[in-house]
């Protein structure tokens, strides 16, 4: 495959386009459908009428976590803590934000309505500090957490966004970001897509803080795709394996549903059930395997998301429908408008 560079996927975004709130209405969105042949203006709703009956649409039911916690070392110092990911009952990895670096050993001290919780960092994983608590993680991040807004959000999280930075359909708990291109659907209109024909599945994926990481490299081929966890459901892997052997279509919600479809498919396009890591980095030259189309938000200049969604209908295509959307006066990123991706043949 030719060398692709970051700088190939970078476009211009004024900054009052980054949404810092979402709709009153979850479902009042914009849609903008893409395809090799159409950029066309819609509504969120009119996603009814793009989706067909037979069509398995696939989304992404993690739960995101209250993970971002602040407090103090036992020495007195601030501290500012995000789990990354939960690797067990009372135990969490972590990116941890201090004057100087904690070393094992440490005590950190949080806090919330006159209560306190001693957590202690044991070690190191790479970039992460690997934490220890006194009891239930969840418990503690439910008491002691804020919801961990993206960092291009610059209000504090608030008591609203406990609901609306989670979807309809959230259920198991470990994201420290949302899927965001679910947060466009209520219960009413996923009931009116069932009522048309369309079968609508679930998988999990945790979505890490990774995902907000810059890339650092100029050839891509050199970057290296932050892992995370994915549960692939043996009945709904059955579901997308009768879906496409009988050639209907399996459409993802979000770039996440996306990756656990791709990452879960063999060589020739049969998914595996199971729970497992995953690393996929898509840019464009994949070959899609399992998705034929992709519900999404709109992402960041030179990040790995706009590459992948370039992979479905072509780089410069892409750029093309975002400079519309730029000039059409969308909103950005994960409080923002929505784009209905339909895969170019061939990819």
């Amino acid at each position: 495959m030719q060398e692709q560079f970051l700088s190939d996927f970078d476009f211009e975004l004024p900054p009052e386009l980054i949404a810092q709130y979402p709709l009153a209405d979850r479902s009042a969105s914009r849609l903008l459908h893409i395809t090799t042949d159409v950029i066309e203006d819609k509504r969120f709703t009119d996603i009814e009428s793009y989706l067909r009956p037979g069509d398995l649409l696939i989304a992404n039911n993690t739960r995101v976590i209250k993970a971002r916690l602040l407090g103090r070392k036992e020495t007195g110092g601030a501290v500012e803590a995000l789990v990354e990911r939960v690797t067990g009952e009372k135990s969490a990895i972590a990116m941890v934000r201090a004057s100087k670096s904690p070393k094992p050993g440490t005590k950190l001290i949080f806090s919330a309505d006159g209560a306190e919780e001693t957590v202690i960092v044991t070690g190191r994983q790479g970039e992460f500090f690997v934490l220890e608590f006194d009891r239930p993680v969840l418990d503690v991040l439910e008491a002691f957490g804020k919801v961990p807004l993206p960092p291009y959000i610059e209000h504090a999280a608030e008591k609203s966004d406990e609901g609306r930075y989670q979807t309809v359909y959230a259920k198991y708990p470990g994201a420290v970001a949302a899927p965001t291109a679910g947060l466009h659907f209520t219960d009413e209109l996923l009931e009116r897509l069932k009522e048309r024909g369309v079968d609508i599945e679930y998988v999990t994926l945790h979505v890490g803080a990774g995902t907000f990481q810059p890339v650092r490299v100029e050839k891509l081929s050199e970057h290296h795709m932050h892992s995370e966890w994915y549960s692939m459901p043996a009945d709904v892997a059955e579901k997308i394996n009768r879906a496409k052997a009988e050639g209907r279509r399996v459409i993802a919600v979000g770039t996440t549903s996306l990756r656990t479809l791709e990452s879960a498919a063999d060589r020739i396009g049969h998914v595996e059930a199971g729970a497992r890591d995953t690393a996929l980095f898509i840019t464009p030259g994949y070959t899609f395997r399992i998705v034929d189309a992709l519900v999404t938000n709109f992402h960041l200049p030179k990040s790995t998301l706009v590459m992948l969604v370039s992979a479905l209908v072509g780089r410069e295509r892409i750029l093309e429908a975002y400079r519309h959307a730029v000039d059409a006066k969308y909103r950005f990123f994960s409080y923002g408008d929505a784009c209905f991706i339909e895969k170019a043949p061939g990819a």
